[in-house]
């Protein structure tokens, strides 16, 4: 017969059974446990375990003659797929800037069940990067000349929405620190207490990168998109624009938004436990329902720099202005900077010292 072993809530070493006190004792924290607090204690969540699957997904099949008039073009450079209309004979890449040129006519695909339009320009673009830029003391001033940008192209983003009701059940531990001392010593305690929370929350519109070509945490710095302004996609609204062909599909983006469903649950039930130093997740159980996913176009634009010899790429919503991308730093204007801050917290130091010891 199998023995059950109990693991410490605080450290996680092995308990044992103290004759003495008659209770479970962690003989490597010295914390002590009563047998019916333990037996609860594993039993809260017993052996639940996530069941993060979801019920629809989703994108439709394209109707017919719907895709005449969108061509398909391919980085010869990168790899990049990307659609255009009929009407964009040619066009550079918006990932590498490389010249694209146009293969063969689109096919293929789910369509996208809805679109985001485009409510912001290229000027806008432009000027929201001249802000970027603006200001920023280490950034090379040849690098602020706007005759350095290669290329503005406005592309829908594909991204999957995903929505979603969670049930949740976790377990956190929590700490209380109290420090008192004497006239020789400083003495600290730590007191550890599990903690449990239960109950629902939605989730609507978790949106998820669907191209790889793309960098997620580029993406996801761009957010939030607003799905209030999407309309039912139609292909019209891809005039004058690009759009990203996604290579991810609805299955392989499901691990990110259960990753960002869960952590986001935990995290505002964590927010609800005060009074305490210290709150980490010890165990979580979150369960999926009427959960369903949406394939939408988000609008982006991407700007395009080179200087010195290397290529930025920078990013903008296109619904809400929101501007992202690094910038170069001049090494010189850096080592000048920081070693006059050196200098003045130097002075700021000796300027103390001589108060303490004139």
């Amino acid at each position: 017969m199998a023995l059950q072993e109990y693991k410490c809530p605080n450290c996680g070493g092995a308990l044992e059974f103290n004759s003495a006190i008659q209770k479970m004792k962690c003989p490597f924290c010295d914390t002590e446990f009563e047998m019916e607090a333990l037996e609860a204690y594993d039993l809260t969540l017993g052996e639940k375990e996530d069941d993060m699957t979801w019920d629809s997904l989703g994108g439709s099949a394209w109707d017919e003659g719907e895709t005449d008039s969108l061509r398909h073009y391919v980085c010869t450079s990168c790899g990049g797929e990307i659609i255009g209309d009929e009407n964009m004979a040619a066009t550079s890449c918006p990932f590498c800037n490389n010249p694209v040129v146009v293969m063969e006519q689109f096919s293929g695909g789910l369509k996208p069940d809805y679109v985001i339009p485009f409510k912001l320009d290229k000027k806008a673009a432009k000027e929201n990067y001249e802000k970027h830029v603006s200001g920023k003391r280490l950034l090379p001033k040849v690098f602020k000349n706007e005759n350095h940008i290669d290329s503005i192209t406005g592309i829908y983003v594909p991204f999957w929405f995903f929505d979603a009701q969670v049930d949740a059940d976790i377990r956190y531990k929590a700490s209380k620190v109290r420090t008192w001392s004497d006239a020789n010593n400083l003495y600290t305690e730590t007191s550890y207490y599990g903690i449990n929370r239960a109950g629902k929350m939605n989730f609507e519109n978790v949106p998820v990168d669907g191209s790889s070509k793309m960098d997620d945490t580029l993406m996801e710095s761009l957010e939030p998109f607003h799905f209030e302004d999407a309309v039912d996609f139609q292909t019209a609204y891809l005039a004058g624009y690009l759009a990203d062909k996604y290579d991810v599909d609805e299955q392989q983006s499901i691990p990110r938004a259960n990753e960002r469903i869960k952590t986001s649950t935990e995290e505002a039930f964590k927010s609800t436990v005060s009074g305490y130093n210290g709150v980490e997740v010890e165990q979580s159980v979150v369960s999926l329902s009427q959960s369903k996913g949406k394939y939408v176009l988000c609008p982006v634009w991407m700007l395009n720099t080179t200087w010195n010899g290397q290529k930025y790429t920078f990013a903008m919503n296109g619904q809400t202005g929101k501007f992202i991308g690094d910038l170069p730093v001049d090494k010189s204007l850096y080592r000048k900077y920081f070693m006059g801050i050196g200098a003045g917290v130097a002075a700021a130091v000796f300027a103390i010292l001589s108060l303490f010891f004139s």
